[in-house]
């Protein structure tokens, strides 16, 4: 690469990534003021520990991020191997509406989910945030897994029935531990993306159920606290830890 092309890397990853930076050293600011460096300090990650409201919000997302996660990853990777292994009607179709559903803006799914549960009469809280959950993250996870499968020769699934295995045995013990990578980096991907979104839950969950994204959103309304920084700095760190291992995950040969 030329000298130019690694200086524009550089530049773009630097407008990417500078921001963090500045909002993680700012977070060890012992400085109660933004516009004031002060010296270092870790006085607003201990205040955290004390802000019952922050940490219920904590246990909450953690809550329903790992549920979401879970159930995504479930039902993404049947929809996945369904649509790679077999001759379904409408194949093409279905796995159209998933780059749909990928697309779609936050905000209309938002607001669609709110439509459906308003329709069907399930009350607004910690079931209809992990249904909406659910719902945003099984595309990534689907998708994921059908790349995985892409290069899968189905001929080995044929082998595995000749050979005895029933069709439940022969996924099970052939097709899933070769989508095993992709199946954990679905999930990885699914709980990051559940635990810091904003948008659709604002509209799908209730008064009496916060979730830390929208907590944050609330106290940043009021101007940017120390404390935020720190909270902030430790999702992206939790963030940047899971979308590690997710690529890594993928890059495994299998």
């Amino acid at each position: 690469m030329s000298s130019l092309g690694r200086a524009w890397l550089w530049l773009v990853f630097g407008f990417l990534y500078l921001p963090m930076a500045v909002l993680v050293a700012y977070s060890f600011n012992a400085s109660p003021y933004g516009t004031h460096w002060d010296q270092l300090g870790w006085q607003w990650y201990r205040n955290l520990q004390e802000d019952q409201a922050l940490i219920d919000a904590t246990q909450n997302s953690l809550a329903v991020a790992a549920l979401a996660a879970t159930l995504g990853t479930a039902i993404g990777t049947l929809g996945a191997v369904g649509l790679r292994l077999y001759r379904l009607p409408g194949r093409a179709f279905f796995q159209g509406l998933l780059f749909v559903t990928l697309m779609s803006p936050e905000i209309v799914m938002g607001v669609s989910l709110l439509v459906l549960f308003i329709a069907v009469g399930l009350p607004l809280g910690f079931g209809s945030l992990l249904l909406a959950h659910v719902t945003f993250c099984l595309p990534f996870v689907a998708v994921t897994v059908l790349s995985r499968l892409k290069d899968f020769d189905p001929r080995l699934l044929e082998a595995a029935r000749d050979l005895g295995a029933s069709e439940g045995q022969a996924i099970r013990h052939v097709v899933l531990p070769l989508a095993l990578p992709a199946i954990a980096a679905g999930w990885l991907l699914s709980f990051t993306l559940s635990l810091d979104d904003v948008v659709v839950s604002f509209f799908v969950t209730g008064p009496d159920f916060e979730v830390l994204p929208l907590r944050i959103y609330s106290m940043v309304r009021m101007g940017v606290k120390p404390e935020v920084n720190a909270l902030a700095a430790l999702l992206f760190s939790l963030s940047l830890v899971f979308v590690t291992i997710s690529q890594r995950l993928l890059s495994r040969k299998a």
